[in-house]
């Protein structure tokens, strides 16, 4: 039984069901059969703990979800100590890196000092951090730094219900370390006008998401206006990175939310989980669960603009069909021309929106595979020139991610096969990487 499920949860590309589906079944089962099922259950997460350094990392990720919603439905009750090989191995190895992040998302299912309480001190270095913001202007050593005294301005402004035009005026006085004279307002990108504001702003709304939600609501102008330029986009993202490492959660909740309210662009989600800032987190399950979660909403823009588009060419049929049925006359077919104008309009300004949605669609797409295609380049051109064994667990990790993205995306990639082929995967690619693209080709065939 527990074979089955299993099977069909790590089936790839997708299981035939939501992955919660079987998460609530084999619960259910374990209530059911309190005398046997658990502990037969506990065998095979073991087996399939022993066999990490194998297994997928799509299939991890989803071993991960599992284990993690299970274990608190049961009081998070678990031998971690028959589990303690993992803390003398490399963390970056898979066994490790499980165990590190089945505690994070425990943590997201309890609370942080919950989980430190479960597992044996000895885990503390897998232990999840404090899910504390990190402010650097509230330490009063901290005084030299560039824009302290107008975060000091900005705390108290927002304390006391500052309006929009209030906190420009404030920023107003912020340097720009990227030029001279700052004296082109708005047209120049300013990372410390940026920093400041951000930081003060997620400090002061830390308490909650819901106060968070709340602050980007209010502030949304100010944003819009600070990350109006690509740098922009992508310096808020480092920030709130800044501030909120201790607390991947609450980054991907924000990094969610930015992208619903248009305050950053998918691409620039993109290249920021793939820039050097990133580097240290870059194997971390939640920096993939942001990605394809930004993928997944792109995708779902492009699909309800054409859905938008189609209904409206259905609807000037249905009207065509009803005018045709009708009896003709003059001054009834400047009565259809009248009622077809405004459609025909509409549909002209939704295909333009789809071919706008579909070029950015295609971009997305394209900056990933560039970041993933330099990546990998790069490290191994590095273990070439070092003499080192390019199979280490980064690369594992990275060329999966790879993979990964292709095979849940398979259906709107396969549109752009002809783009990534003649830009990215060429022949002069190394074969490491080419091997991916050219399996998923064969895929498709």
């Amino acid at each position: 039984l527990l074979q089955v499920i299993f099977a069909e949860l790590f089936q790839l590309p997708s299981p035939p069901h939501i992955e919660v589906m079987y998460t609530t079944l084999l619960i259910e089962l374990c209530k059911l059969q309190p005398g046997s099922l658990p502990q037969v259950l506990a065998q095979a997460t073991e087996m399939l703990y022993m066999r990490l350094d194998t297994m997928n990392t799509t299939c991890v990720d989803r071993f991960i979800n599992w284990f993690s919603h299970h274990l608190s439905n049961f009081q998070f009750r678990w031998s971690w100590e028959d589990w303690s090989d993992c803390l003398t191995q490399d963390l970056e190895k898979p066994k490790p890196k499980f165990v590190r992040e089945v505690l994070e998302k425990c943590m997201r299912l309890s609370y942080h000092q919950r989980i430190i309480d479960i597992v044996p001190a000895s885990f503390s270095v897998l232990s999840p951090a404090n899910p504390v913001c990190v402010y650097k202007y509230g330490d009063e050593s901290n005084r030299s730094l560039p824009g302290y005294t107008v975060a000091l301005c900005l705390t108290i402004a927002i304390k006391n219900k500052a309006s929009n035009d209030e906190i420009f005026s404030i920023l107003k006085d912020v340097p720009n370390p990227n030029q001279d004279n700052d004296d082109d307002e708005g047209f120049t990108f300013n990372p410390l006008k940026i920093e400041v504001f951000v930081q003060t702003l997620l400090h002061l709304a830390a308490k909650s998401f819901s106060h968070s939600f709340s602050a980007l609501a209010k502030f949304h102008e100010v944003f819009k206006t600070l990350a109006e330029s690509d740098e922009g986009k992508l310096h808020v993202l480092r920030v709130v990175y800044e501030v909120w490492k201790n607390h991947p959660q609450m980054i991907a909740v924000l990094v969610d939310k930015m992208i619903r309210t248009q305050i950053v662009d998918c691409a620039a989600v993109a290249n920021w989980i793939f820039s050097s800032e990133l580097a240290h987190d870059f194997t971390r399950f939640y920096i993939w669960e942001i990605l394809h979660s930004t993928i997944r909403k792109m995708n779902k823009h492009v699909l309800k603009i054409h859905k938008e588009l189609e209904e409206t060419k259905a609807r000037l049929a249905r009207q065509h069909k009803r005018r045709d049925s009708d009896d003709d006359d003059d001054d009834d077919d400047r009565s259809s021309d009248r009622e077809d104008g405004p459609l025909e309009e509409q549909i002209e300004r939704l295909q333009e929106k789809v071919e706008s949605a579909q070029s950015e669609q295609k971009n997305l797409f394209l900056v990933i595979f560039q970041r993933f295609i330099m990546l990998l380049t790069e490290h191994l051109v590095r273990c070439e020139t070092g003499g080192i064994d390019v199979f280490t667990p980064w690369y594992k990790s990275c060329i999966e991610r790879l993979q990964q993205i292709f095979l849940q995306h398979h259906q709107i990639i396969q549109q752009y096969m002809v783009t990534l082929e003649n830009l990215l995967f060429t022949a002069e690619l190394d074969h490491h990487i080419l091997a991916v693209f050219q399996q998923f080709c064969a895929l498709q065939a």
